[in-house]
């Protein structure tokens, strides 16, 4: 079977004038036409594929690579805005349509939005929608606490800001722990801060407990480095300096100097810290 709206490994079947017939072990053909053919392919070979509708609604294969997948979110931009909805490029010829019962807000020309990419029930096409909540779901949690997730960014609230974790679920990374510049439609690594009673979703961008001091150890290592082994920062450092120089807080900056003192990489004077000789 084909999948739509996702990628697939077809085997090379025939070559034809307009291009080549790919095959599933299911017996379903596809066309890869032939501006996306490689050069180096025979028949026999398996290539993957991005399958999914063309401008006259025909099942096409084609070597692009799309800005999102089926059942996943994506940050795409407003091509065009007509009667029916909007049209998303989403890097094919042809684009994604939101249609206008699927938009949170009214989508404008090139503005950009975060949208989930589905298959519509009814009509079987690929569409996508801006009303993301209703694709998010914390009553059974794929994740735990201190795990290694996946953020997508989508909305700035008085609190903080609202992330979408591993295409799933939706989490909150506070404002006072956030140390770097980050905006809509961003996707980081994230961790699972904290899991409450009713399921909301706390999450941190630095590890947490003792994952965190290495990493904060290198960056300021290569900070450091970088700025010919010294930096002006230490202890009594304004929080402020150290968020813009390092993009940490400086309770994680005094740990990751601390893993750097106690492996003799650096010494503390006054002035700041220096790179051992």
């Amino acid at each position: 079977m084909i999948e739509l709206g996702n990628y697939n490994e077809l085997e090379v079947l025939r070559d034809t004038s307009v291009g080549l017939f790919l095959g599933s072990k299911t017996g379903t053909e596809i066309l890869l036409p032939n501006k996306y053919v490689p050069k180096a392919i025979d028949i026999g070979d398996t290539i993957k594929v991005f399958c999914y509708l063309d401008h006259e609604e025909r099942p096409i294969a084609t070597t692009l690579t799309p800005n999102v997948i089926r059942n996943k979110f994506g940050f795409l931009q407003v091509a065009e805005v007509n009667k029916i909805g909007a049209f998303m490029d989403w890097g094919l010829e042809k684009h994604l349509l939101v249609p206008f019962s699927e938009q949170r807000d009214k989508m404008k020309e090139g503005q950009w939005y975060v949208v989930r990419c589905y298959m519509d029930d009814i009509s079987f096409r690929l569409v996508g929608s801006n009303k993301i909540d209703k694709f998010l779901s914390n009553d059974d949690l794929t994740v735990r606490e201190r795990e290694e997730v996946e953020l997508l960014f989508t909305r700035l609230t008085d609190l903080g800001w609202e992330v979408i974790i591993n295409d799933q679920h939706k989490g909150l990374v506070y404002s006072n722990e956030i140390y770097k510049h980050v905006a809509v439609g961003d996707r980081t690594k994230g961790y699972i801060k904290n899991i409450r009673p009713d399921n909301k979703l706390d999450v941190s961008l630095q590890p947490i407990g003792e994952k965190l001091l290495e990493p904060a150890a290198e960056a300021i290592y290569k900070k450091l480095m970088a700025h010919g082994g010294y930096l002006a920062l230490h202890d009594k450092s304004d929080p402020e300096l150290i968020k813009r120089e390092l993009q940490m807080s400086k309770k994680t900056f005094k740990k990751g100097v601390g893993t750097l003192y106690r492996e003799r990489k650096i010494v503390i004077k006054e002035d700041g810290i220096h790179a051992s000789n």
